[in-house]
């Protein structure tokens, strides 16, 4: 259902190409900060704290109100990094967000500062930050252990009784949120968080500063633009989310989405029936898929791998194409040997929650309940995820209860910020025609809000995370932006399939699209 959109991109870059100029780089010093300023500036100490991979690398801690509208009452912390800028011409701080809600951005800033030519790189200090209750931050978020454990049920609720059983998984969570977090829930969520950038602002003594966001880190830094249009020196927005679904219907887009990834996915997987023997009709191997999902509702693999634990294990396919070996490998070890180990192994390393992926999840329902109102009847819940699982059954009912805590969540939403913005410099948005996370109708809405933006657009790409993971297109594209503020429209072709491997062949992790996954995770 994507290929409409292609269509809509062809339009859009052929009918309105826009040359996007922003001042020149930067030469000389800012001026001198307010007196508020320094204070903030003289309490941020960057300490070394380098790594084999990135020598430069220094860590400090920034405090920033609890609440915001009460600056002069409780305070929480912020986990920062830093590669510092190394050029004469220098462009100020350059901060950079994974996305989430939840994801931490400490580890992204190395990446970033190694990614992009080192020309540009040394014209910034590349910024990384665990936003508010996440990571190294304190307090970080932790709403309960467990929750992700297998076997949970059938995320389909074909029964009363499993329906039942995730219904009270999602309520424990959301009740065991509030007992645990009662004083801060109410302070986490994307404002409070944009609120913070502009403390951290302040604190790096920099007039303005420039922000490179992935996934909902675009939404994160749509926002502060909103708040702070004046402040914002370079914005790039990679995989965009859609500001007009914040959140309830941007999830049931991405389930349509999601669905035709999975699709995509099994295509290939036909395709490449040499390797695979799962048969050469996509329809076809899309029903053995689901004949192994039933399968497993009697037997789960290794005990650990039912029906729940198969979708989180094929969902991170649907965000890079460079998984697609390993999981065909299992799926086909499963399907044509009977053999359920290399399902196991995927699970493990696709699927299963490691113990700190609980303060992530921690982060992401608390900020995306926050944020904007959620229904509260179930009856409404019910009523669409069946009404789009006939459509798109791969995630749809899998994503309804990732997100379903939201349905009982302790504190009242508030209301997404309308992000439209003729008043900031023009950003540059990046974009994949059949990404299944941020479905390119995000990117063109994103467009349109941001007055004078430019979109570059992924043609055919499907990945989440498209920006220093090897495509020399897109990669030339937000350099030359970050060099001279200089931007238009453009189209550039994605990068070829995946072939097969070996079952035993991991995807290297020094390699730029594997890398740069790793860091951002997944569901966001």
């Amino acid at each position: 259902m994507l290929h409409p959109l292609k269509k809509r991109a062809a339009v859009l870059l052929a009918t309105s190409t826009v040359a996007a100029a922003l001042a020149s780089p930067v030469t000389a010093a800012p001026a001198a900060p307010a007196p508020a300023e320094r204070a903030a500036q003289a309490a941020l100490r960057w300490t070394g704290c380098a790594t084999p991979r990135y020598p430069t690398l220094q860590c400090a801690s920034l405090a920033v109100p609890l609440d915001h509208d009460r600056p002069a009452g409780r305070t929480i912390t912020l986990a920062l990094t830093r590669v510092p800028h190394t050029a004469k011409t220098f462009q100020g701080p350059l901060l950079v967000n994974p996305g989430g809600p939840g994801g931490s951005g400490r580890a992204l800033a190395g990446f970033v500062a190694s990614a992009l030519p080192k020309d540009v790189a040394a014209q910034y200090d590349v910024i990384g930050f665990d936003p508010r209750g996440v990571g190294k931050s304190e307090p970080a978020l932790d709403c309960g252990a467990g929750h992700f454990n297998p076997v949970r049920p059938d995320s389909v609720p074909q029964d009363a009784a499993t329906e039942r059983a995730n219904l009270d998984r999602v309520r424990a969570f959301a009740e065991s949120c509030g007992a645990r977090h009662a004083d801060v829930l109410p302070h986490i969520g994307t404002v409070s968080a944009a609120r913070d950038i502009e403390v951290l602002r302040t604190a790096l003594g920099a007039q303005r500063i420039s922000y490179f966001g992935y996934s909902y880190g675009t939404y994160l830094g749509a926002v502060y633009a909103k708040l702070h249009p004046g402040r914002v020196h370079r914005l790039v927005l990679d995989s965009v989310v859609d500001p007009n679904g914040v959140w309830y219907e941007d999830n049931l887009s991405q389930d349509l989405a999601f669905d035709a990834r999975h699709k995509a996915f099994l295509a290939w997987v036909a395709r490449h029936d040499a390797t695979y023997r799962l048969g050469t009709d996509p329809a076809a191997v899309e029903a053995r898929w689901y004949a192994m999902r039933q399968s497993l509702r009697g037997t789960p693999a290794g005990g650990k791998v039912g029906p729940s634990e198969l979708e989180d294990t094929y969902m991170p396919g649907g965000y890079y194409n460079g998984y697609w070996p390993n999981l065909a490998d299992a799926f086909a070890a499963y399907a044509v040997k009977k053999d359920p180990k290399p399902l196991v192994a995927a699970y493990e390393r696709f699927g299963a929650v490691e113990p700190s992926a609980g303060n992530s999840y921690s982060v992401y329902t608390a900020v995306q309940c926050r944020d904007s109102a959620w229904p509260r009847d179930w009856n409404d819940w019910r009523a669409d995820m069946w009404r789009t699982h006939t459509k798109a059954p791969f995630m749809t009912w899998n994503n309804a209860w990732y997100n379903a805590p939201c349905a009982f969540w302790p504190t009242e939403p508030l209301q997404a910020p309308d992000v439209t913005n003729a008043d900031l410099p023009p950003a540059l948005l990046l974009q994949a025609t059949d990404d299944a996370a941020t479905p390119f109708d995000g990117a063109v809405s994103m467009r349109e809000k941001l007055s004078g933006s430019a979109l570059v657009v992924e043609e055919g790409g499907g990945n989440h995370g498209i920006a220093l993971s090897g495509n020399k297109c897109l990669d030339e594209k937000v350099a030359a932006y970050l060099r001279t503020g200089q931007a238009a429209d453009a189209t550039c072709p994605a990068q070829p399939a995946p072939q097969p491997t070996t079952a035993t062949r991991a995807v290297p992790s020094s390699a730029g699209g594997a890398a740069l996954h790793g860091l951002l995770g997944f569901r966001g």
